[in-house]
């Protein structure tokens, strides 16, 4: 395969020691992105941006592998989980447009110093969901008895557990996207085969404010089951809605009543999301520069913008930030890589070589965070090979360096799997079997 000069013969494999250096890179995003006074971690790199609350999430999640790995002491990273706790603990809850959050569930994007709502953004339901799972694994991790440890387990514990799952749900059976102080609920709800899956589940698992069954059978009605490319597979397009739920649940033996019925589970589902990626970018049907057998990876994404350009006769419309998806789109030439290692547990015979051909386009810079988020081939650039995104993203970084370490030792499904709150969700969502 020829991309722009690089010639790859055959499936070559990044070595475990190329994995690990991945692995640590991404992790200094969530090790010098952050407010030192309140936890806080900042969306992405460029400059002013505010915080995101997934961003905290996927960093407090990643506080065991930085720990365990000896790129900081666990006392030190303790004391980073707790400051953030607090933070949140101590934030303003309640109907002003300027809060923190309302309900026990935080807006989307949090001004870095303050804390406080910006841009007047949703209350998001799935980006408080990423918060709580990350605060469920340092609940789960940070099991000592010191004075510490027990505190993060402490506000761990009651910041999830003030979340009103009902009121989201605003009187239907599914939860709702969000709410605003200005508006009210968003129109829109969480239904069809996507992220919210571990929505669900923590729901689910709430021991002060269940979702009722009736809110995960509703979830579920609306699955779209597919067949493309020889692959049966229960379909979404963007690849990061195969992946966000496993960062944190082993869904390999386990299987709800909707997998039972189609002799399947979620792991193996977003093993053939993989491999209909994969397939998409080697059929190319429109043609973009540089897709490949190891070049695919399209998900929710920043991209070059909005904009038409004509290019060799044809013409061409590109995005801005949006979530691609394969093989029905939307798509522009865009490929995201963290996607794609994020796929690592479910399809490592495809996603090693793919990372080796990432390298030898040399998306990341000296002592950088890591892959850039996305890289466009189609797309013309001035003295520039191609166009890549100039920032790093705290919600992408995260997928990266968790799914590696699912890879290689499972530790956050490990942790998981003694989650209460995360085995009582999946069970009342009825999975059976496995693990459970």
């Amino acid at each position: 395969m020829s991309d722009k000069g690089i010639v790859l013969e055959g499936p070559l494999k990044i070595s475990d020691e190329e994995l690990d250096a991945l692995q640590a890179t991404t992790l200094r995003y969530y090790i010098h992105e952050f407010n030192r006074s309140t936890g806080l971690m900042r969306d992405k790199t460029q400059p002013d941006a505010p915080s995101s609350i997934a961003a905290v999430g996927m960093a407090l999640a990643t506080t065991p592998l930085i720990a365990e790995r000896g790129i900081r002491t666990r006392a030190f990273m303790a004391e980073r989980v707790l400051t953030a706790l607090r933070f949140f603990a101590g934030s303003r809850q309640g109907t002003e447009p300027d809060a923190t959050g309302y309900k026990g569930f935080y807006y989307h994007f949090l001004d870095m110093e303050t804390g406080r709502r910006v841009w007047n953004c949703e209350l998001s339901t799935i980006d408080s969901t990423f918060l709580f799972a990350g605060m469920l694994v340092a609940q789960t991790y940070f099991d000592r008895d010191d004075v510490v440890e027990v505190e993060i387990r402490r506000l761990a514990r009651e910041l999830y557990e003030r979340a009103d799952w009902n009121w989201a749900r605003n009187g239907g059976a599914s939860v709702t996207h969000g709410w605003r102080p200005e508006t009210g609920f968003i129109p829109y709800r969480w239904t069809g085969y996507d992220e919210a899956l571990l929505l669900y589940v923590l729901g689910l698992g709430s021991p002060s404010f269940p979702l009722p069954e009736e809110s995960y059978a509703a979830y579920t009605a609306t699955y779209h089951w597919k067949r493309v490319y020889d692959h049966e597979y229960l379909y979404s397009g963007p690849l990061f809605t195969h992946q966000l739920s496993h960062i944190w649940i082993d869904f390999r033996g386990i299987q709800d009543q909707f997998m039972r019925d189609h002799g399947s589970n979620y792991f193996d589902n977003s093993r053939s999301a993989t491999y209909v990626q994969q397939a998409y970018a080697m059929h190319n049907p429109m043609q973009f520069e540089g897709y490949g057998e190891w070049c695919w990876g399209l998900t929710a994404s920043d991209g070059p913008g909005w904009t038409n350009i004509r290019i060799g006769g044809v013409e061409r419309a590109f995005f801005d930030y949006l979530a691609r998806g394969a093989p029905f789109g939307p798509d522009d030439g865009t490929i995201a890589p963290w996607s794609v290692v994020a796929s690592l547990p479910f399809a490592p015979e495809i996603v090693l070589p793919t990372i080796r051909h990432f390298e030898h386009l040399e998306l990341a810079e000296h002592e950088s965070y890591g892959f850039k988020a996305t890289f466009n081939h189609t797309f013309p650039v001035e003295e520039s090979r191609f166009w890549v995104s100039p920032y790093y993203f705290g919600i992408d970084q995260g997928p990266i360096a968790l799914m590696i370490e699912n890879y290689r030792t499972e530790m956050v499904w490990d942790l998981m799997r003694r989650c209460e709150p995360i085995r009582s969700g999946l069970r009342r969502a009825g999975f059976r079997g496995g693990w459970l």
